[in-house]
């Protein structure tokens, strides 16, 4: 699930960094918190269980099938895995994965509503095993999907993957951002700004927040220990968004397609580590344009 922000990209950040170890009771206090080996492992497991959970909805997202059954599967998953949902009850939210369709940028609200033959849908899902959280999120195409969404999906993915490429030690969020942003807006797309990607850990949402648009050098400095989402949202039209009266699900104003992936990361030393990466191999859960 993605954090809320209205920065465009990083300007003056003061950061505060702690080891995670020295907390009794981590806490959201604007610190970025740098972990171990334990903790590593810790968050392997939740991330995995995420990306099993994601992985039970891919032969069903298919035209007829509801969100709202989507979401059981979800549920039912991560508490076969000895997990629970994060975002179940979570700032009163009571369902277990957020699932937007088409023009729907993030934190659409499983319902009775059928999925139809051309949609695309993300599904976002956190798993809390163990005290850590796994979040992710993946594009799935329902039936004949046209050539236009494909490759808006296609960009999404890539973009998030450049993202992931330049999270390394020694480098700025900044560098990140414009990764994810040079790209989508090669391809004449625009990126998200009103949302972010977040730390997380023992916490949900936690800092740095990690914008998707933004100057290259900028933002603070990627250090080996760090855990954070990077989770690009692209739109085929304008970046600007509007929240609904229900106070969750975020549209494209225009109503054009959006689209979006997400995975939980860590930084090591000489890179990073993708905890949420699918043990079936359907991180693209579809076929890909040429």
């Amino acid at each position: 699930m993605v954090g809320a922000s209205r920065s465009s990209g990083y300007i003056g950040t003061m950061t505060r960094y702690v080891q995670a170890s020295d907390l009794d009771l981590p806490a959201r206090d604007g610190t970025i918190k740098l972990h171990g080996p334990e903790a590593f492992a810790g968050m392997r497991r939740a991330g995995r269980l995420a990306a099993e959970a994601l992985d039970a909805v891919a032969a069903l997202a298919v035209p007829g099938a509801t969100t709202e059954s989507l979401d059981t599967v979800i549920r039912e998953t991560m508490l076969k895995g000895g997990g629970v949902p994060a975002t179940l009850g979570y700032r009163g939210y009571t369902h277990s994965s957020c699932i937007s369709i088409n023009h729907v940028v993030c934190h659409g609200i499983p319902s009775d509503r059928t999925l139809k033959d051309g949609d695309i849908v993300n599904i976002d899902a956190t798993a809390i095993l163990d005290g850590w959280h796994g979040d992710s999120s993946r594009m799935y195409l329902v039936g004949d999907v046209s050539v236009k969404a494909r490759r808006l999906v296609d960009t999404t993915w890539e973009a998030m993957m450049l993202g992931i490429e330049a999270a390394k030690p020694g480098a700025r969020m900044g560098d990140v951002a414009h990764a994810i942003q040079s790209h989508a807006e090669s391809r004449r797309y625009s990126v998200v700004r009103d949302f972010c990607g977040h730390g997380l850990g023992r916490l949900f949402h936690d800092a740095p927040e990690v914008v998707h648009a933004g100057r290259p050098g900028t933002g603070p400095e990627l250090r080996p220990g760090m855990f954070f989402t990077i989770e690009p949202m692209v739109n085929i039209g304008k970046p600007d968004v509007k929240v609904l009266d229900d106070g969750w699900t975020a549209v494209t104003r225009d109503r054009q397609l959006s689209a979006q992936f997400e995975h939980s990361i860590g930084i090591t030393e000489d890179g990073c580590e993708i905890f949420t990466l699918s043990p079936a191999g359907l991180d693209r859960p579809y076929a890909p344009t040429a």
